[in-house]
């Protein structure tokens, strides 16, 4: 028995995700662009706006700005609730290759219709959260097959460093997009923007088209009738580890999404603009790619029960004293903790899930979680929007972190088995 230590970076070694991930590299990149530039896009349309309303009998002057940033979040998860469990369904029971192809090809589309409708000066706000969630129903077919491929593509032992390197693809082109992103929006057309991500979809359609795997799993039948989602409900509920995770994932994001009210931040808090907003955007990713290398260079992670929820405690505590921070050096070092935490627990969580979920319902196993992590955050934007809004943006954000942190604990003491989790199951396919 060979018992040497597996080499670093070890689900490099095989083609397909190595394709993949080189493929989604320049894709998600593009797609962080795009974000940052919608919610830039946003608060010009809406710049000095305001509504009035009354609430419990008393009138209140809503900030425009940050109610449309924050329904934005409520435009993102209206298709994901619509799509993602016929989306898991389908990675279930189709070739997840060409249904990720099918994604990435009709996403490309939407994006491309975005930059004609800006390039042409015929952008509107219902148009652009139209086309915001044109793509975000793309992404509910996307992630259940894109997660539950790379268990068919990298080996049991190797799926956890698959899991830290996605997760350092996602907050290396978190740090690369805003930043060129922010630089791009304060010297051209925000339409440019939208091109680049457009033509950044071809990279991960050719990884796709270039990958040797085909078809699906052996063994994999899920169906598309109501049997097979009653199914992939029922497992998710009834696995302790699984469910567990999936509620801390909902609480920390929903309570702590401070990204979308970035730009509201970096203006009036910090008083930056466009390119100082891009800049303040690279914060949480840059943590989480030092908190990603380390992962993805460490051969195992210990304890990992404790190490998520204290992972998870820290992003929720970091995000509070990021809401009270009006110093830049001082937000930039919060906000990028909250990525360093968020790293550690996103990594765990999805070796968890993987580890203990059958090939043949890890699709609708993701398309559930994919619920419960879009929604917390596209959620908590809304929430973060509205009571942004009402009590500014600082409050908004302090106290969602201090929420996160008492949730935190609370899981902690409900799922007695979350805390004592060290060992990494593998369940029989």
């Amino acid at each position: 028995m060979n018992n040497s230590p597996p080499p670093r970076f070890a689900a490099l070694q095989y083609r397909d995700f190595r394709l993949l991930w080189f493929g989604r590299l320049l894709s998600a990149i593009g797609s962080q662009m795009q974000l940052i530039a919608v919610n830039w896009h946003v608060v010009q349309l809406l710049t000095d706006q305001r509504y009035e309303v009354v609430l419990f009998g008393r009138p209140f002057t809503l900030a425009a700005e940050a109610l449309g940033l924050g329904t934005l979040g409520l435009v993102r998860i209206i298709p994901v609730i619509l799509f993602a469990l016929l989306g898991g369904m389908l990675a279930d029971s189709l070739d997840r290759r060409k249904l990720l192809i099918g994604a990435q090809t009709a996403a490309a589309i939407f994006s491309a219709l975005l930059a004609a409708m800006t390039l042409a000066g015929q952008t509107t706000l219902p148009l652009l959260y139209l086309l915001t969630a044109a793509g975000a129903a793309t992404f509910a077919f996307d992630e259940p097959a894109r997660q539950s491929i790379v268990p068919n593509i990298v080996p049991p032992r190797h799926l956890t460093n698959a899991v830290s390197l996605n997760t350092l693809l996602f907050y290396t082109a978190s740090i690369v997009g805003p930043a060129v992103g922010g630089v791009l929006i304060g010297a051209f057309d925000l339409g440019l923007v939208y091109v680049i991500d457009a033509v950044s979809f071809l990279a991960v359609i050719i990884a796709l088209l270039l990958m040797s795997y085909r078809g699906p799993g052996r063994g994999m039948n899920g169906g598309l009738g109501w049997a097979a989602l009653v199914e992939g409900l029922r497992f998710t509920y009834r696995a302790p580890l699984i469910w567990s995770t999936m509620l801390l994932d909902f609480f920390a994001t929903f309570f702590s999404s401070a990204r979308t009210m970035l730009p509201l931040v970096a203006r009036d808090v910090l008083g930056l603009g466009p390119a100082g907003y891009g800049l303040l955007a690279t914060a949480q990713p840059a943590g989480a790619v030092l908190a990603g290398v380390v992962l993805a260079w460490r051969r195992d992670i210990r304890r990992q029960g404790v190490v998520l929820l204290v992972s998870v405690a820290i992003y929720g505590a970091a995000t509070a004293l990021f809401g009270i921070s009006s110093v830049l050096w001082l937000s930039y070092l919060l906000f990028a903790l909250t990525g360093a935490g968020d790293t550690v627990s996103t990594v765990i969580r999805g070796t968890i899930r993987q580890l203990n979920t059958p090939d043949r319902l890890r699709g609708r196993m993701t398309s559930v979680n994919m619920i419960f992590f879009m929604g917390g955050p596209q959620l908590g934007e809304l929430e973060a929007g509205v009571v942004g809004s009402l009590l500014g943006v600082p409050f908004a954000i302090f106290s969602g972190g201090v929420a996160t942190v008492l949730l935190t604990g609370w899981v902690a003491w409900r799922f007695p088995r979350l805390r004592r989790y060290t060992a990494q199951v593998t369940v029989e396919e």
